[in-house]
């Protein structure tokens, strides 16, 4: 087996794909983001970059704020709708039948058919070339009930949630094990006589 050696790119797929919600519940816009992640446990802190041509760049650079939106199998024509029209031409809340809600802790909405609202307060502004990262404190997080269980549990994959790799929306598949299953210990393990 041999390797190609291509020039540096953005290759680390598969990525999460979400739906960023900023303005105002009256006067909200929604872009697609795939640009996302963890960066801090605690305090919570996110980040999202865009590009400053976007529609959505002034209006989280003036507000301060976003709602990151978890993407399910049922929103992902949403998603990707979002991600190819622009804001400045259209309600995308009213153009895909979305709920704009007004966040707990943000003026910016939160897409209520999503199951994960992430709301977000920008700290810094980073200007990177093509994309300027949003660094953000996770402020509030709403989840939809009824994926909770009795003990309150989130099952989240139940969501049926979406990917983004090479161009292209996946579900995610089946589960492989849970965190440390490498080094865990067999519950029935034969004690040695």
């Amino acid at each position: 087996m041999g390797k190609a050696v291509w020039k540096p790119g953005t290759v680390l797929y598969p990525v999460p794909v979400v739906m960023v919600s900023c303005g105002t519940e009256e006067k909200g816009n929604i872009i697609t983001v795939a640009w996302t992640g963890t960066i801090n446990s605690d305090p919570a802190m996110t980040y999202v970059s865009i590009r400053p041509s976007r529609h959505s760049f002034d209006l989280i650079k003036n507000s301060g704020e976003f709602v990151i939106n978890l993407v399910t199998k049922d929103l992902a024509y949403a998603c990707d709708f979002c991600g190819v029209k622009s804001g400045r031409d259209m309600d995308k809340f009213k153009e895909m039948n979305l709920t704009a809600k007004k966040g707990e802790q943000v003026n910016a909405p939160i897409i209520y058919e999503s199951p994960v609202n992430i709301e977000c307060k920008v700290k810094e502004i980073i200007p990177l070339g093509t994309h300027h990262m949003f660094l953000a404190e996770v402020v509030s997080v709403s989840v939809s009930d009824e994926y909770l269980d009795e003990t309150g549990k989130f099952h989240f994959n139940e969501t049926e949630p979406v990917c983004y790799s090479h161009g292209a929306y996946f579900t995610i598949g089946e589960q492989l094990g849970t965190f440390g299953y490498s080094v865990k210990k067999e519950k029935n393990q034969s004690k040695k006589k």
